[in-house]
């Protein structure tokens, strides 16, 4: 599967008062690398719009390893595991940008829904046929989103 790896800077507001990073923010995180990597695919908002629908989250799994504080760089890793119908099951890793640390495990399940209705539909073959493309592929893709 082709994994798809963009870089985040933990900054001092992100912390909880036990000096590292709150657990929610992470959502915040893994939501961003499922952003960019559709975007990546040619898939934002404004063409999911155009398509008629949107994916929306239905359910996050997150097993939280070990910490990040202030000033750590994350490297946020997501690949998709199955789509079919209107849902995909996408995965996550967070490690520290050295590779070296595991912090976060997660799994989400995404569901297309119909703009106008807010349904869940089938997700449409052209949003299919791109993302099938590239998890054939095992080139990992970085993005540099260091902020």
């Amino acid at each position: 599967m082709q994994r798809f790896t963009t870089q985040l800077r933990v900054r001092y507001h992100e912390m909880d008062p036990l000096g590292h990073v709150n657990n929610a923010v992470y959502l915040h995180y893994l939501e961003q690398a499922a952003i960019e990597h559709s975007e990546y695919l040619g898939f934002g908002e404004a063409r999911y719009r155009e398509l008629g629908g949107i994916f929306v989250l239905r359910r996050m799994q997150v097993e939280y390893l070990r910490p990040a504080v202030a000033g750590d760089t994350l490297a946020v890793e997501t690949w998709l595991q199955e789509m079919r119908g209107p849902r995909v099951i996408r995965r996550y890793e967070i490690r520290r940008r050295n590779g070296a640390d595991l912090l976060v495990i997660a799994e989400a399940v995404w569901v297309w829904v119909d703009a106008a209705s807010v349904r869940p539909k089938a997700i449409p073959a052209s949003i299919l046929e791109v993302f099938q493309a590239a998890s054939q592929t095992t080139n990992e893709v970085i993005t540099n989103s260091v902020s």
